[in-house]
């Protein structure tokens, strides 16, 4: 298992020194960063497990850093610890209310810090079932999430989606970047989704590039628009102007064959209840593993609707 990763924010070097030495005895994997913008850099690009933070530091206080992160919703269940070198009520209030989940004034005694973050970790790990990468909720939320919607009959319309030619991106460009485009993924997700679509509507991470949104299926065609919509937006962004001007990246297809590959794109497969029963959880991930995949044949950013009832066909909408 991998280590849990926490970041201490301080602009006392000091403060840092004693946080990383105690912390790195218990096991844990320590970043540091010395003022709040370069520590809200550091989790996005490293996503900890937990933050503690200084509240009076340079450039960014601890309370305009807990809300930055709060307001990022592939960031806002990360736990915060905020340190203070006041005991005054309106100093912790004003941690609280910007975000933190606790706080601790200084000098503080390593054992009590050590206990709340162990008691912080374990109420984070039992709340949230969360994908490390985007902090969306992952595969035991999903099925749960999946089958009460079954249980309850009621209009469902689950959209399955995933990037084409990610692969061959991350060979090229690294993981590290290839993280960042699975992030901003997430992002145009959560856009679409809160714009066009429920206020009870889900979205989970299913691993790697795979993601699933579920809605209702009079929202589901206008979410699936605004997605393609948003990725194609941001997605030369994650490429060199030299990729960019040429509109391709040259890589190894399965066979190990040397070809050029379009830019990245997204396909979608949306399973609704209109016109068939939906019954159980594997027959609609067979469904929607199916129109994802006609949908991947399509070369761009483009979903597919089931709309097949007794006939089995499929009418296509890019």
């Amino acid at each position: 298992m991998p280590k849990t990763r926490i970041i201490v924010i301080d602009d006392d070097p000091d403060i840092r020194d004693v946080l990383s030495l105690t912390l790195t005895e218990e096991g844990y994997d320590i970043l540091e960063a010395e003022n709040g913008l370069e520590g809200v850099e550091i989790i996005k690009n490293k996503a900890p497990n937990l933050v503690i933070v200084d509240y009076n530091m340079p450039k960014m206080t601890g309370p305009q850093l807990c809300a930055i992160i709060k307001k990022d919703i592939l960031l806002s269940h990360l736990p915060i610890i905020m340190l203070t070198g006041k005991s005054d009520v309106s100093d912790k209030v004003s941690g609280i209310n910007a975000g933190a989940d606790d706080y601790l004034v200084k000098p503080f005694e390593p054992q009590e810090l050590l206990a709340r973050i162990k008691m912080i970790l374990r109420r984070s790990e039992r709340d949230l079932d969360a994908n490390p990468l985007t902090r969306l909720p992952g595969n035991v939320s999903i099925l749960n999430e999946l089958q009460d919607r079954i249980d309850k009959k009621g209009p469902i319309a689950v959209i399955y989606a995933d990037l084409d030619k990610f692969k061959v991106y991350n060979d090229k460009y690294g993981f590290t970047r290839g993280d960042e485009v699975i992030r901003e993924t997430a992002r145009s997700l959560i856009r679409a989704t809160q714009e066009c679509g429920n206020a009870d509507d889900f979205i989970g991470h299913i691993g790697g590039d795979d993601f699933v949104v579920m809605t209702t299926p009079d929202k589901c065609e206008a979410i699936s628009t605004k997605v393609i919509e948003g990725f194609e937006k941001i997605s030369p962004s994650f490429y060199t102007e030299e990729d960019r001007q040429a509109g391709y990246i040259m890589g190894k297809d399965r066979k190990g064959v040397e070809q050029k590959f379009g830019l990245l794109s997204i396909s979608m497969g949306i399973v609704t209840n209109e016109n068939r029963q939906l019954t159980h959880v594997a027959q609609i991930a067979e469904i929607g593993a199916e129109l994802k995949e006609a949908a991947k044949r399509i070369d761009r950013s483009s979903y597919i609707k089931d709309r097949r009832v007794e006939d089995r066909r499929t009418e296509f909408r890019t």
